[in-house]
């Protein structure tokens, strides 16, 4: 089909879409310069070429993510649910205290205390990616299987909204926040950089200071989604036959998970459930998908972001 630049279809639609989202946006907490960028980003990659539109449809199942992730700050999880400090923390070092010194330790404290630059480097850049990768993947699956590629987001989306789920059934403060405050329970806190301090100060840059600055919803470390998306992007490359590349995928999810306790972010029970939650959302995924119910939509969806050159 030949590609139409201006319809008045489009024109309404995507109107509406900017109008609903600005006004969106504005009522949970403000328009910031990455909510401009992100639908300038979105008119001009629809308007300008065919291949651009059926990108940026193709990865609006990623945007849906941040809005959603975004809109988070509109109701806080502590103004839901009890949040649990003491107990993840207990719990915690019931199943995998260390005693160092004498004193039983979270593994998260035994860290804090044997940490060397080494270390902090390697936990430093596993972490960074913890976005970076999954993006990267789906690119290449964009490129190279768009019905996989849909798949592959589909089920990231999912992931991720059984996460937030939790994070409102069960908000948890994370490591990092019992070190700062104790047991105690504060509300508005900024988010913390925690062991990932370390990494900006060798490399002098405030990498990860940038991005917890904006964290969105700091009571909320149980499931560890930074432990999810690794498991997801392993799973699809595993099906892709992508060879010695899934040793790299597998290495980097080890990576993470190590880095997420190392780092002060998350306990290892968080980590735990962040990966059964990614198996499990995963896998009833794929048993829906052979049904036509489910798999018709995202067949239908593959037709209109394929585009013949990148075949």
């Amino acid at each position: 089909m030949e590609f139409q630049r201006f319809t008045k279809t489009n024109i309404l639609t995507n109107s509406l879409i900017v109008i609903i989202y600005l006004l969106w946006t504005n009522i949970i907490g403000g328009i910031r310069p990455e909510h401009y960028f992100l639908v300038v980003l979105w008119v001009v990659m629809f308007y300008s070429f065919d291949t651009s539109r059926r990108i940026v449809i193709g990865f609006s199942i990623f945007i849906i993510f941040w809005i959603i992730y975004d809109s988070m700050r509109i109701i806080p999880n502590y103004e839901v649910s009890t949040v649990h400090i003491k107990e993840p923390y207990l719990f915690e070092k019931y199943l995998f205290g260390i005693n160092f010194n004498g004193e039983l330790l979270t593994p998260n404290e035994y860290f804090a205390r044997i940490s060397n630059k080494f270390m902090d480097f390697i936990s430093g850049f596993f972490y960074i990616n913890w976005m970076p990768v999954p993006i990267g993947f789906g690119i290449y699956l964009f490129i190279k299987d768009k019905y996989l590629f849909l798949k592959f987001s589909i089920a990231f989306l999912l992931v991720n909204l059984v996460g937030f789920s939790i994070y409102y059934i069960y908000p948890a403060a994370p490591p990092w926040y019992v070190e700062l405050y104790g047991f105690d329970l504060h509300f508005g806190i900024p988010g913390n950089r925690a062991g990932l301090a370390r990494f900006d100060e060798l490399v002098g840059i405030p990498v990860f200071a940038n991005i917890y600055n904006k964290n969105a919803n700091v009571l909320a470390a149980m499931p560890s989604l930074h432990a999810s998306y690794p498991v997801i992007v392993l799973f699809y490359a595993i099906k892709k036959r992508l060879g010695w590349i899934n040793v790299l995928f597998a290495i980097f999810m080890l990576g993470i998970w190590f880095s997420a306790v190392y780092s002060g972010h998350h306990y290892i029970i968080d980590v735990t459930l962040g990966i059964c939650i990614a198996i499990i959302t995963v896998t009833l995924f794929e048993l829906a998908t052979k049904y036509s119910f489910f798999e018709k939509p995202i067949k239908k969806l593959t037709k209109i972001i394929t585009i013949d050159k990148f075949n």
